[in-house]
């Protein structure tokens, strides 16, 4: 089965990952199929190649439970602003221009 995944790489007291598709009988550092992004824990600086992941993921991949939440997390980052907020944000400058 294959897997997104998380794999270490960094110093010793420095984790940094590497988000990477992988067969999941292999080491979790091992060899991996393709690196699709790279996550810092101490940051929370999240780089992600969101159409691979959509590749992937359409090809039966299965993403691990933490790169599922960093998958969530940064399609919540990147998503545009509603029609919704633009709106309340227009209402508050119109009141302030008519009053």
């Amino acid at each position: 089965m294959v897997k997104i995944r998380l794999k270490r790489v960094g110093r010793r007291h420095i984790p940094l990952y590497r988000i990477v598709v992988t067969d999941s009988r292999r080491a979790r550092d091992g060899k991996y199929l393709e690196a699709i992004g790279y996550y810092n824990p101490k940051t929370k600086h999240l780089t992600l190649n969101k159409e691979r992941v959509g590749y992937w993921m359409s090809k039966g991949a299965q993403p691990t439970d933490t790169t599922k939440r960093l998958i969530a997390r940064h399609t919540k980052q990147t998503e545009p602003q509603t029609a919704q907020e633009d709106l309340g944000s227009a209402r508050t400058e119109s009141e302030i221009l008519g009053g």
